[in-house]
């Protein structure tokens, strides 16, 4: 079987794959009691009911080999990955997502470059593909909500495309949208989150070799539960930075809102970086539940990537930054 690499394959070869905050306003509380009702219900709800499971990826697709563990750290089964998931543009619980999902089309598809940079430019995502050159990285992912997975994601550094761009030196921070189309993300519909979503790092935070864009898990193509066809992973801050299905870059030269930031400000920092000395104002962030096993965790700083992050916050308080 001649099983080609995901940067060879066009477009025309893939299928597509399927208040708290004081009570300030009613929206904003909602928004809340989602988040953490949700975290509570769906876990108990995901062991117990059984939900539909996605589909494995198809014989000859790279399963296992490489992606056996993380410094000693079983990594999370496809199945757990691919049916418990945040993404809101879908539904606000865990499993939604992969029922409602189905049939998003990732093909065609760009990602637009644009703001502080020498040459901005627009991303067929077959040519990015090719540029970035994928490459495995296992990489934990720690949720906000205090559960995590140890993921075999696909992807390359950021730092490769934005040099494409060549940042401008007033160049200070990066921010990512999320696709705004409502027809074909239905929650859009919704007002959980004003529309699209939309994140940010610092460009020294963007262009660290563990920040990466993943195009695909467990050796296959993103499915769209997942972030498909493009997503950022930041391994040591918490989940909800780590934007999905993104179609536009732009580099600033002041810090971004981004979407939690605007909406629960005194719950999700700018810099969300995993810390276990800060807790989220209604459950401790000392603790996590990996996903597929009983018990808990102690959460560690920066998600364990201390060693190669930690330089990056020197001299700044990360109670207060958080």
């Amino acid at each position: 079987m001649l099983i080609k690499k995901p940067e060879e394959i066009k477009s025309s070869e893939v299928t597509d794959e399927t208040t708290y905050r004081s009570f300030l306003n009613r929206r904003n509380f909602i928004r809340a009691g989602i988040v953490g009702g949700s975290t509570l219900a769906t876990g108990w709800l995901y062991k117990t009911l059984k939900p539909q499971i996605a589909p494995r990826p198809p014989e000859g697709t790279q399963i296992a080999g490489a992606f056996t563990s993380v410094e000693g750290e079983a990594v999370t089964p496809f199945e757990d990955i691919t049916n418990y998931n945040n993404f809101y543009e879908f539904s606000t619980s865990k499993q939604g997502p992969a029922t409602r999902a189905k049939g998003f089309v990732t093909r065609p598809w760009t990602v637009e470059i644009v703001g502080r940079v020498q040459r901005p430019r627009t991303f067929d995502l077959d040519d990015l593909l090719k540029i970035a050159s994928l490459e495995d990285r296992v990489y934990r992912l720690r949720c906000v909500e205090a559960w995590s997975m140890v993921i075999p994601w696909l992807g390359f550094p950021l730092e490769r495309l934005l040099r494409e761009v060549e940042p401008l030196g007033t160049a200070k921070f990066v921010k990512f949208f999320t696709l705004l189309d409502p027809k074909r993300m239905p929650n859009q519909d919704s007002d959980v989150l004003p529309w699209p979503y939309v994140e940010g790092l610092r460009l020294d935070e963007a262009m660290h070799p563990l920040t990466i864009l993943s195009a695909g898990l467990y050796g296959k193509m993103l499915l769209p539960q997942n972030g498909a066809p493009i997503r950022l992973v930041v391994p040591w801050k918490y989940g909800f930075k780590s934007i999905k299905s993104i179609v536009r870059i732009e580099v600033t030269s002041e810090q971004p809102n981004t979407t939690w930031s605007d909406v629960l400000p005194n719950e999700y920092g700018f810099y969300s970086n995993v810390n276990p000395s800060v807790d989220h104002p209604r459950w401790s962030q000392a603790t996590e539940r990996r996903i597929g096993e009983f018990g808990l965790r102690k959460t560690i700083l920066f998600n364990g990537y201390g060693e190669q992050v930690a330089h990056l916050y020197s001299g700044l308080n990360l109670e207060t930054n958080f």
